[in-house]
């Protein structure tokens, strides 16, 4: 090394996810790389009169957590108007906070709760009433949206959205109503979201200033959670270059502190093949740097090939048309070697899909450009060998925490304890990361997922998965960091605390590796750092905090506490359970 460090932490407990050498004492940042790492006395000799040297009173640190499936772009537009019941212990609580929210919002604005709970995760396991929702809010617009599955809208919100008798159904999704044919105010996905996406498009929008500031603060709460990397997932409901002006002026002015990959997804409805021509025709996969930047196609590749998100609905059947209208997008992507992500839900789904890949790949070999598919709860050993010889990955999200009651009884205990089948697919040597796929359908929190993938229980307790179908928590961690760089194609640059790779880390307020397991959902990150900079701090390294910009607006849920709730502390050295 021929400068001194700008960085060191010390006196630590580093996990470096380097299996030959797995714990260190300190670590040097020269820049926005890792310069060394060792004992305290070697890496506090290589300081110098500018270095700043962070003593992290024998504090766990690990590489910033990567979520390999979140919507960050999207909700970063409205982060600000969200009021998040992320880990409330209960409904009553949960209604106090909304009660409150309304008190302080000025009309014509909503109260939205635009998911990532579940009604399994309260104490009285169910959601509020409708009767529940006007009496808290007469005269303010209220949207509840669960999992992806239903709506819940009060009776302003239904004046809001014009919802009348004549309000129409859409395909696969239903408007609930009372004995006199009118709206009751429940949405039911069926299983199609597109009513629950155009109810949200009734409700103001923050302006362009606003959603800029939304979005740094969705990501300092990201870093707040340890998270210094999202790969973005994409969303039909937005479009390639006009929608993506927030995210990209926060780029050119440095002001990301989460590094972003991400996708595009398609836009008409068998009108995709076109959307992907003109993308792949004007853009290039890895158009960017190392902060944001073109990750690939997706999620979305063909809407007739879509599975959808929850199992309060039967399995449904994608239409004949899908392996056609696959094929045509796999063969625009491939013949210019753009990645792609597909969503995934059941095997039924994924051995028509691998049907395409396969007739693609005579001609055009896949292995040579990263592909993965999403969720595959329900995959089967057949269909992983068909993965593993195509050279395509997994992303798992913790759908399973968040909806296991509703997939139990459906389909059973036996086959939820391996929906997905985390340890077939990583003994089969393929590719395997997990995310969020947050904010809508589960939380943005990391930690719920570590504990999901360490536990095998849901947000509401019930065990789903065998001790021999559980992650070791090295095993789980190592899935939300260097597994996840995979999937976009970083492996040498992120994921560990090694020479040379990118400086992203954080130094978590309980040990990960000695708390109790239901203690991993209450940690957080005391300190932050992406690209070898603090970019958040609190407890004892609160003066290292870069301040953050006023929220806005000032009624924000966000100005009150509107975050990912942490149970009570526990010892932070208790054994695991």
């Amino acid at each position: 090394m021929t400068a001194h460090p700008t960085l060191i932490i010390h006196n630590a407990r580093i996990h470096t996810g380097v299996a030959r050498r797995p714990e260190v004492q300190a670590l040097a940042v020269n820049g926005r790389r890792i310069a060394a790492v060792g004992t305290d006395g070697q890496i506090r000799s290589l300081a110098g009169p500018a270095t700043l040297s962070i003593d992290a009173g024998r504090r766990r640190v690990i590489p910033g957590l990567i979520d390999s499936h979140q919507h960050l772009i999207r909700q970063g537009h409205h982060y600000n108007l969200d009021l998040r019941w992320e880990g409330v212990p209960s409904l009553a609580d949960a209604m106090r906070l909304l009660a409150a929210q309304v008190e302080r919002t000025p009309p014509p604005q909503w109260v939205r709760v635009d998911g990532g709970f579940s009604e399994h995760q309260f104490a009285e396991r169910r959601l509020p009433t409708l009767d529940e929702l006007n009496q808290v809010a007469p005269d303010t617009p209220v949207l509840i949206q669960h999992l992806g599955e239903h709506v819940l809208l009060n009776a302003a919100a239904l004046r809001a959205c014009g919802y009348t008798r004549d309000a129409p159904d859409l395909p696969g999704a239903h408007v609930a109503r009372d004995d006199n044919g009118m709206p009751s105010g429940l949405l039911v996905a069926s299983p199609n979201v597109s009513l629950l996406d155009q109810a949200l498009a009734h409700a103001p929008q923050l302006p362009y200033e606003y959603q800029i500031n939304a979005t740094r603060h969705f990501m300092r709460e990201l870093n707040r959670l340890g998270i210094t990397s999202v790969i973005d997932a994409g969303s039909s409901a937005r479009h390639y270059p006009e929608d993506y002006r927030v995210i990209e002026e926060l780029q050119l002015h440095r002001q990301l502190t989460v590094r972003i990959a991400y996708h595009l997804c398609a836009h008409t409805p068998h009108g995709e093949q076109a959307d992907f021509s003109a993308l792949v025709a004007a853009l290039s996969p890895n158009q960017g740097d190392d902060f944001y930047r073109l990750n690939g196609a997706g999620e979305l590749l063909a809407y007739s090939a879509v599975d959808f998100s929850h199992f309060r609905q039967p399995r449904p059947e994608p239409p004949p048309v899908m392996e056609g209208e696959l094929e045509a997008v796999i063969r625009v992507l491939a013949s210019r070697r753009w990645p792609w992500r597909m969503h995934a839900t059941y095997d039924e789904t994924i051995g028509r899909a691998l049907d395409v890949f396969e007739r693609v790949d005579r001609e055009l070999p896949l292995r040579e450009r990263p592909w993965f598919l999403d969720h595959a709860e329900t995959v089967t050993e057949r269909n992983l060998e068909r993965i593993a010889r195509l050279g395509g990955g997994i992303a798992v999200q913790p759908r399973m925490a968040y909806q296991g009651e509703y997939f139990v009884e459906r389909y059973g205990a036996q086959a939820a304890a391996h929906a997905p089948p985390l340890k077939q697919i990583l003994a089969m040597g393929i590719p395997l990361g997990a995310g969020s796929d947050a904010t809508r359908m589960a939380s943005y929190d990391p930690w719920s997922t570590l504990h999901w993938l360490v536990t095998g229980k849901t947000v509401g307790g019930l065990p789903l998965r065998a001790a021999d179908q559980r992650l070791d928590r090295a095993t789980a961690l190592a899935l939300h960091t260097r597994g996840n760089s995979w999937f976009s194609g970083e492996q040498d640059t992120k994921g560990q605390l090694e020479v040379g790779q990118l400086a992203d880390l954080a130094v978590l307020s309980q040990d990960y590796f000695a708390v109790a397991d239901d203690a991993i959902r209450g940690i957080v990150s005391e300190l932050t750092v992406v690209d070898g900079r603090i970019v958040y701090a609190d407890g004892a390294f609160r003066a290292h905090d870069p301040a953050p910009p006023p929220v806005l607006p000032e009624w924000s849920p966000v100005n009150h506490g509107s975050r990912c709730w942490r149970p009570p502390r526990l010892d932070a050295m208790a054994a695991p359970a």
